[in-house]
């Protein structure tokens, strides 16, 4: 049992009210390598009841001795008392731990007094299933007496734009076929693109995503279930965020305009030597003219002169991802933790069974067939 083990190094745990510069420390260097985990990105909007657990490694409260971080939000009904990790739904929901932080220091973390902060039961998800961090956390948790229950959340498609730059992307006729789509577009009006990252982002930009929501099938089909900057509030949400300059630069849009009305988009972030695919839409009377595929190909073409290895789409919507050469990448897991035993037998029914780490692992990508 962990219990046994005495830590090289005392350790120092808190609960601390709202987001701390705490996580900004640990994203710059953390096991999984993610750098827009920062305070801005769990914070959204600004007026989410955050809560952190903080750990250190000794007894001053020393920023360079914070080996985990654990930022959360309230979730389901008050009266529950239930958490979850904070942040955008998407690229991923997850805690950040510094490389060198053990199993045992955060299983002992865990079971620290403050940890009763994350409530009787916490929610990480989506979660990927081979992310290092993940799998250190259901071992910790468990060590420590929770029980994890899993439940799938879908899988995620992602291009290997190394492979692809061997193999010559892009074809000779998917340059063709791209082509071809522009020379139609263009019988419409003027088309211009605008790539915006840094300094560009303002409130203008924003609201022009917004207004290609607003004239897409999202808003006509769906009530606006799934759009991102659709309502003032959710473009408030995005400029915080972008108040960080570090979230800024990696945050980006590719922007189609026709003789200056915006007509597609993709928003999109790039973290190291990855692009998430975050969003994209067209206004629905442009429909036939292949808009959006010519949108994701932009933001494909413009991620491999960046230089970046990989283009993560994320889950769901296969048909057009398959089109540009992407396959299943790894598996995405809703993860609750859960204190008491009893209930987690009894949540277990609505939820998922309990989870081991290895369970939810899976190869990044196999296989490759790009257009």
């Amino acid at each position: 049992m962990y219990e046994s083990r005495i830590a090289a190094e005392p350790l120092l745990v808190a609960a601390i009210a709202g987001f701390p510069p705490e996580i900004d420390r640990l994203a710059g260097c953390n096991l999984s390598g993610h750098g827009f985990l920062r305070a801005a990105w769990y914070c959204g909007n600004g007026r989410q009841a955050g809560r952190t657990l903080v750990v250190r490694r000794g007894a001053a409260a020393d920023d360079s001795a914070v080996i985990a971080v654990i930022p959360t939000a309230p979730f389901g009904p008050a009266i529950a008392g239930a958490r979850k990790v904070a942040g955008s739904y998407w690229p991923l929901r997850g805690a950040l731990i510094a490389p060198d932080c053990s199993a045992i220091e955060l299983a002992q973390a865990l079971d620290h007094p403050a940890a009763r902060s994350l409530g009787p039961l916490w929610r990480i998800g989506p979660a990927r299933g081979n992310d290092p961090t993940t799998q250190r956390i259901i071992a910790a948790a468990q060590m420590a007496g929770w029980t994890v229950l899993s439940r799938a959340a879908g899988t995620s498609w992602v291009i290997d734009l190394d492979d692809a730059r061997t193999q010559g992307w892009p074809r000779a006729s998917t340059s063709k076929r791209l082509r071809r789509i522009e020379r139609r577009l263009a019988t419409t009006g003027r088309v211009t693109w605008q790539l915006v990252r840094g300094h560009g982002w303002d409130a203008g930009v924003l609201a022009d995503l917004g207004t290609i929501e607003a004239e897409s099938w999202i808003a006509a089909q769906t009530n606006g279930s799934g759009a991102k900057f659709l309502t003032p509030r959710q473009r408030r949400g995005w400029q915080d965020m972008l108040a960080d300059p570090i979230l800024a630069d990696k945050l980006c849009a590719t922007i189609v305009r026709v003789d200056d009305r915006p007509v597609a988009f993709t928003f999109d972030l790039d973290d190291g030597p990855v692009r998430y695919g975050i969003a994209g839409s067209y206004v629905s009377d442009f429909g036939g003219y292949d808009i959006g595929k010519l949108a994701n190909y932009r933001s494909m073409a413009d991620a491999m002169a960046a230089g970046l290895s990989l283009l993560d789409l994320g889950a769901g919507d296969s048909g057009y991802k398959r089109d540009m050469g992407a396959t299943e990448g790894y598996v995405l897991a809703d993860l609750l933790f859960v204190r008491n035993r009893a209930a987690a037998r009894l949540m277990a029914k609505l939820w998922g069974e309990a989870a081991e780490p290895s369970d939810l692992q899976k190869p990044l990508f196999a296989g490759h067939d790009h257009g």
